[in-house]
């Protein structure tokens, strides 16, 4: 299992538009991909789940990404992070 902590930087925290590209890029990954913010998780792979997690400006989310391919799958997460939110 690969893990990273990210923090939110966009002002707006993950509000619909990255919230979806996240999504997208999760469902791209072949690992299982869990996310954890203010003592919730969510399956990254859905919209519903990650719109819920209610992530502001400065909020950490923590990743799990669990699968044959998870070295990989954790570094495009984090890079669409470091990029996008």
């Amino acid at each position: 299992m690969q893990k990273f902590t990210y923090t939110v930087t966009d002002p707006q925290g993950l509000h619909a538009r990255p919230a979806g590209l996240l999504v997208k890029c999760a469902q791209g990954c072949t690992s299982s991909v869990q996310m954890a913010a203010k003592s919730r998780s969510a399956d990254a792979k859905r919209i519903f789940a990650v719109m819920g997690l209610g992530v502001k400006k400065d909020d950490e989310i923590t990743f799990s990404v669990e699968g044959a391919s998870e070295a990989k799958d954790a570094a495009e997460l984090k890079a669409f992070c470091e990029k996008n939110l």
